[in-house]
């Protein structure tokens, strides 16, 4: 069967390039609105605050895990609220490598482990839409010790660090993603899955992206009504099943386009098209560059790679 999540986080090629061990004492407050950067963070001990763009505060406590796809700006912050003193001053690095913010000396409120990840794919921003932009995750012991094995080989060198990096990004990633309630997630690919109706339609879609769907067959797969299905999708995966379907194909065009070997038409076929133009002129609409032309640049990226070298 299918695993509609797994070939998402596949294609993502996420890898953890920063992770530090940051305290926090007194009243502290740090902002972000590093859009593109996926963040995540695990409560070590302690407790802190969590405000993220458009969603409730939450209230972060030991064992906790957030990750935040594709980060949007958000706020953490001491549990007391803070004074204009200590808004987002910068954390001080500590005689044993640990970053704290606020209170300088003595023993901290709250101790985090945090970190960016990327995303290796190209299509990044469209595959990353297809996911909550929020994951907070409670009482999952096997997220922690996950996230304390990137944050050790984050901070070694040591014999195929990338790999194992990139290898347990995606574990964490999946784990995290799979570990949160479905209802409880923003909308997204999980909620939808979470929900077993709406979760056939979407496993149809990812089994056979060749299918001329339609929105009317979908819902026979689901066992609901057009209209109910339609609303029911919408309010779950946060977009229309057809956006849904189409941004599904795109990143599939281009992961076969990256590939090089695969000819246009072969490429149309592949993901539902009856034929080139008619996909060329999808792709151009979805992407902004003809396909022709997306996989010239990919080749030219390659060449003057290959020159730098």
């Amino acid at each position: 069967m299918v695993d509609p999540l797994a070939e998402v986080v596949t294609l993502l090629q996420p890898g953890a390039p920063f992770s530090k061990v940051v305290s926090g004492a007194g009243r502290w407050n740090v902002r972000r609105t590093e859009f593109g950067q996926p963040f995540y963070c695990v409560i070590l001990t302690g407790s802190s605050r969590l405000v993220v763009d458009g969603h409730e505060p939450v209230t972060l406590q030991e064992g906790d895990f957030v990750l935040i796809p594709s980060a949007y700006g958000f706020t953490m912050s001491s549990l007391e609220p803070t004074t204009s003193e200590g808004t987002d001053r910068p954390p001080i690095l500590l005689p044993h490598g640990e970053y704290r913010l606020g209170i300088e000396i003595g023993p901290p409120d709250v101790r985090l482990l945090v970190g960016h990840c990327v995303f290796g794919s190209p299509d990044a921003d469209l595959l990353v839409s297809l996911i909550p932009q929020l994951v907070h995750v409670r009482g999952e012991r096997r997220l922690a010790t996950l996230v304390q094995l990137v944050g050790e080989e984050s901070r070694e060198q040591r014999p195929a660090r990338d790999v194992i990096l990139a290898r347990l990004l995606e574990v964490l990633l999946i784990e995290a993603l799979r570990s949160t309630a479905g209802t409880a997630a923003s909308p997204g690919l999980l909620r939808g899955l979470a929900d077993a109706r709406l979760g056939l339609a979407i496993r149809r879609m990812h089994e056979s992206p060749t299918e001329p769907w339609t929105v009317a067959q979908l819902a026979k797969e689901a066992a609901l009504s057009r209209s109910a299905f339609f609303e029911r999708f919408k309010r779950a995966v946060g977009v229309a099943p057809m956006e849904y379907l189409l941004t599904w194909r795109m990143a599939l065009a281009k992961s076969l386009l990256r590939r090089k070997e695969t000819a246009i038409a072969e490429v149309a076929e592949r993901v539902g098209y009856s034929s080139a133009s008619t996909f060329s002129v999808a792709f151009t609409r979805h992407v902004g560059l003809p396909p022709t032309q997306y996989a010239r640049g990919l080749l030219m990226e390659q060449v003057g790679e290959s020159n730098a070298i």
